[in-house]
């Protein structure tokens, strides 16, 4: 995330000579303040003019109309309270707006780091790094003022050289004298005060020296790493400059469409390699004043880039590499990792990828190399970064007991995600972050085409619904304030731009790009994109640059008629939030659309909602595709959807759920489905099985459908042997509260015998492969993904073959160590082993735990130590984690797991009484409001609230009882409801059972 916004301030003559004659140790005070609000000092320069010169400030450009801040007086260097003037003194400006005045463009940087880092050191003098950057800028306005971001950094000198010679890049000597530098700290801006306006259409150089922080705790701007290799600790560093860090790195115009070309220099430790975005050009070494010795690295001009592709690397790392059709690819990380073959699997599904995308696109990769960095901690997964990609190394390396766990997929997707956006993103860039989903969702869609290319037995259809139709379709609704392309006016401060890259921008910008293709051909979807990366190649679009390649493809054939512009149907779903439920009735053949709301009101409008999406309603009649039909409107008639009595005629909207909406029928319709799949449900294709479950329970959960509905397709569940259709049902009807709650006693009996009686199968097909030849399913993406769930259900149904499994494997394990628990079902049978254990199952498993550093596994082990139903063996684990000293139980918050089952829910409770300001000490005041909602989780009652309220009242700050209040009634309610959905579960069960 960004730096918290704070406002700069200017210190007038009066200011800094009252500041002078204070006390010493106000100034420390006031110094400490500063630095910790990120005000940017200024100290006198070595070799460049300081940034504080004498003399007045100029006035701005004429037609801006500005006046001119405070002058800045002669007088001693300033520190950072001198930087700016406060929003109230400040005159307002072009500092006060969020993006850059086109006053200037940037068109190449000369950039030099020199990080102080030295192997085994991590003093203060490590913890900085100095720079120096020549910005050869065009004017395209006379200014006398100029504004570029910086963001926590000192500045130590600044010039103007120029107007240059044409062509030649030569200042010639000349110089436009710089009266003044300051920081507007709020929008991140480097103010410089010219003497004299810069001219139109010439070129200037901007000369800036400056110095700042490296970080240790978070993973923006230049950072690093400390980790262990070869059992010696190290230290890293890294950049991360995505998406608006750049400026904490160096001054430059840090917006997406402001492309520049970059010559990077980096000065570093002999003992280390640097990497950057190009290869290396030549070395040389260089002596600080202390006569220490560094190596100084420079590399080849890069193409013309944004700023936050920048890419730095430091490292005591080896690497492996290929060469794909005559570039190099490396992987590098650490040592150990290296020489054991973690990196293998990622090198060699790298080129082939660049190669499939490449062939493709038709779009050759530009770069002359890629490296890839291996982080041992990286927040953000994994950058783009052109010729030098940064990965966690959890999502880049492959351990060998690994193959039995999803990792494969996972380094697939992210790797394939990061090489798409070579081309979206990297060589072509939205203009500005608003459009951000042009990047990440057209990277996340292609995702799935490289994953069908490297494992073409997967299904495409289901895997897209699993990992990005599922999670987005969950979160979006009507209400949400939330669009795929936000107007660029709703910005005002620069961290929200953070906020864009959520689950909207990638899972639904996928999803859109995947509806526009399902609606084109393939060939005319390639070809318009291969167009559109043609012609803003190394430059910038906007969303209405996509939409106009798009129609121009369309322009260009006979086959594809749409009933709108490309620009009209799209916009209709990307300007707006939510998505449309369609409603087929097959008697009649109307369809209709109607917005998505969570728990729609029934007979009441939630709030005016005017627009209407334009729809493509692929879809299937009787197992046969049907041409493609247009819902351009809310309501439209189609005779060809209507069916008749024959048992054989049925109808399902949205082919393979390449359609952004959710679908329901008239009672026909269903009716129709559920005969089919009584009778063949084979007939029906799997992921449309998928398809009708999840829009019908997601649909009955929010008031579109009754719950009788959806309940009605899972009678014939005792002959579906997807695991993934499995998975959704059970999602759906098993959870830990409904079979833990004692309120739910009438419906649990139900449900075990209704569903066992149909899960027998799908449990013995997966029981014997866990029994006999576990290794079958390391390649089976939706089984390991799916697995963990069915083990889950079958145990909380009390399916005695589930129980004895999980006894057996447990003991194997804690017998043999070295016959490990399969992955997929691991927490499952870890948490059983425990519940149907005793003490001395428990203590096994807290041995293992102190003695194992895998942070994932002891998560497992921290877990599954709460899942016990002995009273007395709950409290001490609560009380080992709240008072062993040192501190143990780091990875997990050991109250709420041990409140979460029904048993531990009174334990936990009782715990609390007299070890709250312990429990609040260890995991923080926050923690006791999570805690009173898990305890107080099946509130249904006003009394059950003021009990719970006055039981936490002591326990609570004065803030946090005022607010949870309107919580604990939010969950009272929907507990209601609940309650009576779930009463209505157990008379249908009652009657089909």
């Amino acid at each position: 995330m960004g730096p918290p916004s704070s406002s700069g301030f200017y210190m007038s003559r009066a200011v800094a000579l009252v500041l002078a004659g204070l006390a010493a140790a106000l100034l420390l005070a006031l110094t400490v303040l500063a630095a910790l609000y990120g005000h940017c000092a200024r100290a006198p320069p070595a070799e460049l003019q300081d940034c504080g010169v004498p003399g007045p400030a100029p006035s701005p450009p004429a037609e801006q109309g500005h006046s001119p801040p405070p002058t800045q007086k002669p007088g001693p260097a300033l520190g950072p309270t001198g930087a700016a003037t406060p929003g109230s003194r400040r005159p307002p400006g072009p500092w006060d707006r969020l993006r850059l005045p086109r006053w200037l463009e940037p068109l190449h940087y000369e950039l030099e780091l020199w990080p102080r880092l030295r192997p085994g050191e991590l003093s203060p003098p490590a913890l900085r790094f100095t720079g120096r950057v020549s910005i050869t800028v065009r004017c395209t306005a006379a200014t006398a003022r100029l504004l570029l971001h910086s963001c926590l950094l000192d500045c130590d000198g600044a010039e103007v050289r120029g107007p240059l010679s044409p062509g030649s890049g030569d200042a010639s000597g000349g110089r436009v004298p710089v009266d003044d530098v300051w920081f507007a700290l709020d929008m991140q801006y480097m103010v410089l005060e010219l003497r004299e306006a810069l001219r139109p259409g010439r070129l200037y150089e901007l000369q800036l020296s400056f110095a700042g922080p490296l970080y240790r705790d978070t993973r923006e701007g230049l950072f690093l790493n400390v980790y262990t290799d070869q059992g010696e600790r190290r230290v890293l560093l890294a950049s991360q400059m995505e998406p608006t860090f750049a400026r904490n790195v160096f001054p430059c115009f840090d917006e997406p469409a402001l492309k520049a070309t970059f010559n990077i220099t980096v000065i570093h430790h002999p003992s280390y390699v640097a990497l950057s975005n190009m290869p290396k050009l030549g070395q040389s070494e260089k002596e600080d004043v202390n006569g220490s010795k560094w190596t100084v690295t420079t590399f080849y001009t890069t193409p013309r880039m944004s700023t936050y592709l920048v890419s730095f690397a430091i490292c005591d790392y080896d690497h492996v590499s290929r060469t794909e059709r005559g570039k190099e690819i490396r992987i590098w990380a650490r040592k150990d990792a290296i020489a054991n073959g973690n990196a293998d699997f990622a090198l060699n599904i790298t080129g082939p990828i660049f190669s499939f995308l490449e062939d493709l696109l038709n779009i050759s990769y530009p770069l002359p190399k890629t490296d890839i960095i291996a982080l041992p901690v990286f927040d953000n997964r994994a950058m783009e970064n052109w010729g030098l990609m940064v990965f966690d190394e959890s999502l880049l390396l492959l351990q060998p007991d690994d193959q039995l766990t999803e990792k494969k997929m996972v380094i697939s997707y992210l790797v394939s995600h990061e090489i798409g956006h070579q081309w979206f993103g990297n060589l072509v860039t939205m203009s500005w972050w608003n459009n951000i989903w042009l990047n990440e969702g057209f990277a996340s869609y292609f995702e799935f085409g490289v994953i069908h290319y490297l494992y073409p037995k997967l299904p495409r259809n289901e895997i897209f619904f699993s990992n990005i139709l599922h999670d987005v379709l969950k979160k979006d609704h009507a209400l949400v304030s939330r669009a795929v392309s936000t107007k660029l006016e709703n910005f005002t401060e620069t961290n929200e731009i953070n906020e864009l890259f959520d689950l909207f921008t990638y899972n639904k910008g996928a999803s859109m790009a995947r509806m526009l293709a399902s609606f084109l051909n393939e060939n005319i979807f390639i070809s318009a994109l291969k167009s559109y990366l043609e012609t803003f190649a190394y430059s910038n679009a906007e969303q209405d640059d996509l939409w106009r390649h798009f129609q121009m493809a369309i322009d260009d054939q006979s086959e594809i008629v749409l009933p709108a512009t490309v620009k009209i149907i799209m916009d209709s779903w990307t300007h707006q939030s939510g998505f449309p439920v369609i409603t087929l009735n097959v008697s009649t053949g109307v369809m209709k659309q109607e917005p998505f709301y969570l728990g729609k009101v029934k007979n009441q409008t939630l709030l005016a909602h005017n627009d209407t999406w334009i729809v493509p309603i692929l879809w299937i009649k009787n197992g046969t595709t049907q041409s493609l039909v247009w819902l351009d409107k809310s309501s439209k008639v189609f005779p060809e959807m209507q069916v008749s009595d024959s048992d054989h005629d049925w109808v399902i909207l949205n082919l393979n759920m390449t359609g952004y909406y959710r679908v329901k029928y008239d009672k026909l319709g269903w009716n129709k489905l559920n005969q089919q799949l009584e009778k063949d449900p084979k007939a029906i294709p799997a992921i449309h099985r998928l398809q009708l479950i999840d829009d019908a329970f997601s649909l009955s959960k929010n008031n579109y459908i009754e719950i009788e509905t959806a309940l009605d397709l899972t009678k014939y569940l005792a002959e579906e042997d997807e695991i993934i259709v499995w998975h959704a049902v059970l999602v759906n009807l098993v959870t830990r509260d409904l079979v833990y709650d004692v309120n739910n006693y009438d419906i649990y009996p139900l449900l075990k015998k209704y569903l066992l009686k149909r899960l027998s199968s799908i449990w013995n097909i997966y029981s014997t492969i866990i029994r006999e030849n576990v290794a079958a399913l390391q390649d089976d993406y939706l089984v390991l993904i799916s697995l963990e769930k069915l083990f889950e259900a079958a145990c909380l149904l009390g399916l005695e073959d589930c129980l004895q499994l999980s006894r057996d494997l447990f003991k194997n394990w804690t017998n043999h160590p070295e016959n490990e628990i399969p992955y997929p079902i691991r927490t499952v049978i870890l948490c059983y082993g425990i519940a149907l254990g005793s003490n001395k199952e428990w203590d096994f498993l807290l041995n293992i735990y102190l003695n194992n550093t895998n942070e994932e596994e002891r998560i497992q082990l921290a877990y599954a130590m709460s899942c016990s139903k002995e009273p007395w063996i709950l409290h001490r684990y609560m009380e080992y984690a709240v008072t062993m000293s040192p501190s143990i139980f780091n990875e997990r918050n050991i109250i709420e797991d041990v409140a979460e089952s029904e048993v531990g829910r009174y334990i936990a409770k009782d715990f609390l009484v007299n070890n709250w300001q312990a429990v609040s000490e260890k995991y923080g005041p926050q923690s006791l409001v999570i805690l009173m909602y898990i305890i107080g989780r099946t509130v249904t009652t006003d009394l059950q609230i003021m009990e719970l309220q006055q039981f936490f009242s002591a326990m609570l700050e004065e803030h946090q009882r005022l607010t949870i209040q309107a919580k604990l009634q939010t969950m009272k309610n929907e507990n209601l409801k609940i309650r009576n959905r779930n009463a209505r579960i157990a008379a249908w069960l009652w009657k089909n059972t």
